[in-house]
């Protein structure tokens, strides 16, 4: 497929691509760190199998999708919401699998930015004489692995901070009391996306104050039974090593990762004799550098990072411009101002300092509002 080429989809082209774009959302909180892909393949102009990518050392979608068509995949066209890989990783490559199945046609949203694959997958299987076509519905399938792409591309997740905020602001009242600002639809809603990320981080002073079990419990979420989930990885940023043995995090399932600026100590066996991993990263001031953190995530194939943290952790998230979007749930409540807000930092000295928001989403969540939103730098930065 060359680059100058701009292929022209028909009708069908774009009902076949949405039909694996919605299989692929089947994958988005088990395939982690792999992509969440699907696939249809079409003969005759039915679908005579689909796909998704299994968990991590599974199948991938291609691979599903062909080994159900068996024989009926030569001549066969397939659909595919991520160029098909063609290096050997936890499986073997799917160029390999679509042209020894006789595949003649192959159909992606977009490049696989994995520069082991980058290009490479089209080019392996338009010289076996395959048509290949890319680029249909490539914005719409983006979003599935907005993470994957960040970290493939620019070598650090994708950050997601969620703050549960009434219509004035507030995320507590000014004693620290923040249980619950908002109502049971949008908590399920809240451990979807857990469920999605290969991380939940927050800070020690979220686990002191709130003790919160950090994982992503299915019942609450209404995730399909059906559906595969994998636990994220459960991160909390402590310089000092003040979170207590005894918060509930470290007895669920699952594992979790303390970050520190501290050698080990007694405090760091206490915390590994209760089920935490202990790291020790570089420090910014007083505090964990926040950078070498989400660059260590990274490191760990982490794709998605899930904030759930306090004002003050979210602000210098901010400052550093490591938020890429925010989940805020509004309540339609009002604590006046001397309750907390969502974000401590210094103040601003002109509008022109403050960050610009990209408003990609409003949604109703039960009595609350959602809204999705990336992150811009300030327009003085």
């Amino acid at each position: 497929m060359s680059e100058l080429q701009a292929p022209k989809f028909a009708a069908r082209d774009h009902e076949l691509m949405a039909a694996a774009l919605k299989l692929a959302a089947n994958g988005i909180y088990d395939t982690k760190p792999n992509p969440a892909v699907g696939c249809v393949l079409v003969s005759n102009d039915r679908i005579i199998a689909q796909g998704w990518t299994a968990p991590a050392g599974g199948p991938h979608a291609e691979r599903v999708a062909l080994a159900s068509a068996g024989a009926a995949a030569r001549g066969a066209s397939l659909y595919v919401t991520l160029e098909p890989c063609s290096h050997q990783g936890r499986t073997g490559p799917c160029t390999k699998a679509l042209i020894e199945a006789g595949v003649a046609r192959v159909v992606f949203a977009g490049r696989d930015p994995n520069p082991r694959v980058n290009g490479c997958g089209a080019r392996e299987l338009e010289a076996a004489g395959i048509r290949v076509e890319g680029g249909l519905l490539e914005k719409a399938a983006e979003p599935l692995n907005r993470g994957f792409f960040e970290r493939m591309r620019h070598g650090r997740p994708w950050v997601r901070s969620k703050i549960a905020a009434t219509l004035d602001g507030r995320t507590a009242l000014a004693n620290g009391a923040s249980q619950w600002i908002t109502g049971p639809q949008a908590r399920a809603d809240v451990h979807r996306w857990r469920a999605r990320a290969g991380a939940v981080l927050t800070g020690s002073g979220t686990v002191l104050r709130d003790d919160p079990s950090l994982d992503a419990r299915r019942a609450e979420a209404g995730i399909d039974p059906q559906l595969g989930v994998k636990q994220p990885l459960r991160a909390i940023v402590d310089s000092r090593l003040r979170t207590p043995p005894t918060a509930k995090t470290l007895s669920l399932p699952g594992d979790v990762l303390i970050f520190t600026t501290r050698e080990s100590d007694e405090a760091a066996s206490q915390l590994a004799r209760a089920g935490a991993r202990i790291e020790q990263v570089g420090a910014s001031g007083e505090h964990c550098d926040l950078g070498a953190v989400l660059a260590r995530l990274a490191a760990l194939e982490v794709n998605d990072v899930w904030i759930e943290a306090g004002a003050r952790m979210n602000g210098a998230l901010l400052r550093a411009g490591l938020i890429d979007e925010l989940i805020l749930y509004m309540a339609p409540k009002l604590l006046g101002d001397s309750a907390r807000g969502m974000f401590a930092m210094p103040a601003l000295a002109s509008l022109t300092d403050g960050w610009n928001l990209t408003l990609d989403e409003f949604r109703k969540v039960g009595d609350d509002l959602r809204i999705v939103a990336r992150v811009a730098k300030p327009a003085s930065a």
